[in-house]
């Protein structure tokens, strides 16, 4: 890795341009499940901008009026529990330069070949934990520059993050106001009857596993030649997201090789928004978690031995049942809360970033070359579906789940669709 160094500036903490309410809100059940209490870190790769830090940073401060519970802190509510303090205090951000291009650093594609430190603005856990959002922009030599961003998940689902970031992007290009309005209307979220056991568990006891990052790029001619043939052979249609996470999950289901009758699980959010469109406002707007944790639980043996296109029914399943086994959580599943799931080594989580919005954002110089999480962890075997860098065409597949000496074994099963 060749020296990088970036100089930033003294942070600051943008509050909303204009008054706004204060007091306390409460945050949905959603919202307040354990899972949800992290910072989700994510950069935002852009080839031209004009003095962007200033220019995002007031678009910021006018986002954060319609947007004022950003502007505020997480606490707890007297009853223990998580909930927003309106407190104007404003969100956390960095200007930053360095005196390199984008190409010296191979446009900061994924896996980074820098510490994303340099990228992230970072403050003491303390204080953290009570943030909403953290911004930092980074300019570079070449005119082009970086968004890294820190957002709360008990705030915002992926969805949500990316409504606020097109907010802000909106008004730097000049508008008013959003073009979407948003909505709080957490209380429209519904919980599951207390008969449920522990509503609000601990998070779950995790193993650290040595995992590493393996990205594939596979052209969209792959994908829909994969889609003629599932059709012609079944009758039926499949999406770019079935056939991946079909593959993802038994090239790795082959490639970690449990013993038989060990299960494997996937696991992939589902948006619930249009369920509940008899309580959210019709016209949308709402930033808030609303996606409902879909797993597919089988023996190791059955997605191992079985065709690409079974494992692709079995995804085509378990979403087309998303309504039945969302109405049933609603009313207290005897089988269980979809909201904890055993954490071992056979579950694989798929997360698609390529639809929520984050590519279509524009400060005014142009959409993003590439956006992408910056997710290290070391807990739960994850896949990451994105766009590839502009102008690329096709999917990217960002994957940290398996271990060194299974990762030729991933590679290889990976290396053909069909």
């Amino acid at each position: 890795m060749s020296f990088f160094s970036v100089t930033k500036l003294a942070p600051t903490l943008v509050a909303p341009s204009e008054p706004t309410p204060s007091g306390n809100l409460p945050l949905s059940f959603m919202d307040q499940l354990p899972a949800s209490r992290f910072l989700v870190d994510s950069i935002h790769v852009f080839g031209h901008g004009q003095e962007p830090g200033m220019v995002i940073k007031a678009a910021l401060s006018k986002a954060l009026v319609p947007y004022y519970p950003v502007a505020g802190r997480l606490a707890m509510s007297d009853q223990g529990e998580l909930e927003v303090a309106c407190t104007r205090d404003g969100v956390w951000f960095v200007e930053a330069s360095v005196d390199r291009s984008l190409k010296d650093l191979n446009h900061l594609e994924l896996p980074l070949a820098v510490p994303k430190e340099e990228l992230l603005p970072y403050l003491s856990p303390e204080v953290e934990k009570d943030l909403i959002v953290m911004m930092q922009v980074t300019q570079f030599s070449c005119g082009g520059f970086v968004v890294g961003m820190r957002s709360s998940h008990a705030m915002f689902d992926g969805l949500g993050a990316a409504q606020f970031v097109r907010a802000i992007a909106d008004i730097a290009k000049g508008l008013a106001q959003p073009m979407i309005r948003p909505i709080w209307c957490r209380e429209a979220i519904p919980s599951p009857p207390p008969k449920l056991p522990s509503l609000r568990p601990p998070p779950p006891s995790l193993t650290a596993h040595p995992f590493v990052t393996f990205l594939l790029d596979i052209s969209l001619d792959r994908i829909n030649e994969t889609k003629s043939k599932f059709t012609k052979e079944t009758g039926k249609y499949c999406s770019k997201f079935d056939i991946l996470t079909a593959k993802v999950w038994q090239s790795r289901a082959r490639a970690i090789g449990l013993k038989p009758g060990a299960d494997v699980r996937l696991g992939f959010a589902a948006n619930a928004r249009h369920l509940m469109h008899q309580l959210l406002p019709p016209k949308g707007g709402y930033y808030g978690n609303c996606a409902y944790p879909m797993t597919i639980t089988a023996p190791s043996e059955k997605i191992t031995d079985s065709s690409l296109f079974e494992v692709i029914n079995l995804i085509r399943e378990a979403k087309e049942s998303l309504g039945s086994r969302f109405a049933k959580w609603l009313v207290g599943d005897p089988e269980g809360d979809p909201f904890r799931v055993p954490v071992d080594y056979g579950l694989l989580c798929f997360s698609d970033w390529s639809r929520v919005g984050f590519y279509e954002v524009d400060y005014g110089w142009g959409q993003p070359i590439h956006v992408g999480p910056l997710d290290d962890n070391s807990f739960i075997a994850s896949c990451i579906l994105l766009n590839p860098p502009a102008p690329k065409q096709g999917v990217r597949l960002i994957t940290r789940c398996v271990v060194e000496e299974q990762l030729g074994a991933f590679q290889d099963q990976m290396a053909n669709l069909v």
